[in-house]
């Protein structure tokens, strides 16, 4: 059984038709999905997967309990660091979810920073990642840090100044080798 990462903007309410046909051949090949708490695609997902009654789901959360935990799955808290505020309280939870995965799935409006930092979290150790841009309504597949270079050079500048304000030094000079 593979682990799926599958993550997305929190802006995205509907899941588009591939990225409900490809979680639904997750669920036939009996994947694991590792998916976080956050309201949007997150949520959106683990109400697909509720609604099929899958099983083989971990929620990983920073908080005490999980924003959201539709199928009543099991919850891996993975607390912020101390002073964590915004984004950084939930950016543990998402490298956690990034190491244990085997490859992901993101669903991306072409503008969320978090979203573009786990596709780069996986290109990292090498773990392929589709990335279902809903912005432009195309898929791609990022294997390699080089991959995700490739798309960050046309993710526009708003998004590049945000993606580089929330790397890590540990990010960084995966992107800059």
């Amino acid at each position: 059984m593979a682990m799926i990462f599958i993550g997305g903007s929190r802006d995205i309410d509907v899941l588009p038709d591939p990225v409900i046909e490809r979680i639904s051949a997750i669920v036939a090949h009996e994947h694991g999905v590792l998916i976080g708490d956050a309201p949007g695609a997150d949520a959106e997902v683990q109400g697909l997967l509720a609604g099929y009654g899958y099983e083989h789901v971990g929620v990983f959360h920073a908080g005490k309990e999980p924003r959201h935990n539709l199928g009543d799955w099991a919850a891996y808290r993975i607390p912020p660091p101390d002073g964590a505020q915004g984004f950084a309280v939930h950016a543990g939870k998402d490298r956690e979810m990034a190491r244990r995965a085997d490859c992901g799935l993101m669903i991306w409006d072409g503008a969320s920073p978090g979203t573009f930092l786990n596709v780069l979290r996986l290109a990292m150790i090498a773990s392929p990642c589709v990335v279902y841009d809903t912005r432009r309504s195309r898929v791609t597949t990022t294997r390699s840090v080089a991959e995700w270079r490739a798309m960050f050079e046309h993710a526009g500048a708003d998004v590049a100044r945000e993606v580089i304000a929330r790397m890590t030094a540990e990010e960084r000079k995966a992107v800059a080798a």
